[in-house]
């Protein structure tokens, strides 16, 4: 006897939630399983944690509450790296809104902190491959415009930190090369590409011999008065825009000097004892509390760990990535599928940055798992 149509519907809707339970709750993949189940296993997980984001996306202001301005601009690039690895273009319209809501807070995404400028220059480019929209580059290299007004001759070189011109710090520095390299390797005039790169070397060659890059071959806060290391924290994120910096510019350059010295970086941060735990997690030595900043510096770390093994892959690297996600994914529960601060358990606190910032891991195994099909997270 044929199944009424409500019996139909009823028995669709089990075997739906059926096979969709299987890629939530199945543990990430071995080695042995097909590159096309993890795949789509780490696409699930980060579909989840992703819309699990969105929960705190604000349409009126375009940024994400329960964190900051420059965590929103990370926030939207977690959000465009997922959209490139998945193939996803469902969130077209959040760049769109932001990009003309955000202005509401900051006119042109310019303000008085030069590395806040530099985050939302690295989020439009992102956008600017997924749409291919000119729009998204134009904010870019009006924000890289403000920023170049930052460098002076003070400690022989370098941007300030902000507008005060008190601080001349890595973060700002390193995202300063970042912005030039990725406009080099984008801009579309020969002149444009030739003055992009030349301040990414420019800032590059100044940096290296700036001293922030410790004995340990870790990347120090900023410099004290005397244009001399001040020994502050090594923050995971220091090492990273700078690793993601060199490999940029190594596209653009074609150096393998840069690649070198990213790998050098990167492997001192995975070998430190204060930054990796006995299990191969990363720490941030704030932990447990981070405020609203600290709680955004892992994941930028991995995002641009990611960036360099698609420029010279290492295994090192993505069994790192793999470990961390695994971990990460452990403490997530349904319904919400919240990441916290703290990728071992407990998980600690949870917020719209802890979540961007677990993502980036997320996003990064999807990439990783996506090899075969070769998905590549920076074009």
């Amino acid at each position: 006897m044929l199944l009424s149509a409500k019996w139909n519907f009823r028995l669709c809707r089990l075997l739906f939630t059926t096979w969709s339970l299987f890629f939530i709750f199945t543990p990430a993949p071995k080695a042995d399983v097909p590159a096309h189940s993890e795949s789509a296993a780490w696409s699930q997980r980060s579909s989840l944690a992703i819309h699990s984001l969105q929960s705190w996306y604000d349409e009126q202001t375009g940024l994400y509450k329960t964190t900051g301005w420059w965590n929103s601009a990370n926030a939207l690039t977690t959000l465009a790296d997922y959209s490139r690895v998945t193939g996803s273009r469902e969130f077209d319209s959040v760049f769109r809104n932001t990009l003309s809501a955000a202005q509401k807070t900051s006119p042109g995404f310019i303000n008085r902190f030069y590395d806040d400028e530099g985050w939302w220059a690295l989020a439009w480019i992102d956008e600017y491959d997924i749409t291919h929209d000119q729009q998204y580059l134009k904010a870019a290299e009006s924000i890289f415009a403000d920023m170049s007004g930052a460098w002076d001759d003070t400690c022989s070189g370098g941007i300030w930190w902000s507008k005060d011109r008190k601080y001349k710090n890595a973060i700002a520095n390193e995202l300063f090369l970042s912005v030039a390299a990725e406009l080099a390797v984008r801009a579309k005039s020969t002149q444009s590409r030739t003055e992009y790169l030349s301040w990414a070397k420019r800032e590059w060659q100044w940096f290296s011999r700036s001293g922030m890059i410790n004995a340990d071959h870790l990347i120090n806060d900023g410099l004290d008065s005397n244009c001399t290391n001040n020994h502050q924290q090594t923050w995971t994120y220091n090492q990273g825009v700078a690793i993601g910096g060199l490999a940029e510019l190594y596209k653009a350059d074609h150096d393998s000097s840069l690649l070198a010295e990213a790998h050098t970086i990167a492997t001192a941060t995975l070998s430190s004892p204060t930054l990796i735990d006995r299990h191969g997690i990363l720490h941030e030595p704030c932990e447990p509390n981070c405020g609203g900043d600290g709680s955004q510096f892992k994941g930028i770390f991995v995002r641009n760990l990611l960036s360099l093994d698609e420029a010279a892959p290492q295994s090192e690297y993505e069994k790192f990535i793999d470990t961390n996600a695994n971990s990460i994914w452990a403490g997530a529960q349904p319904p919400d599928y919240h990441l916290g601060l703290i990728w071992a358990a407990p998980s600690g606190e949870v917020n719209a940055s802890t979540q961007s910032s677990a993502l980036d891991v997320l996003v990064a195994a999807t990439a990783i798992s996506k090899r075969d099909g070769r998905a590549s997270l920076h074009k």
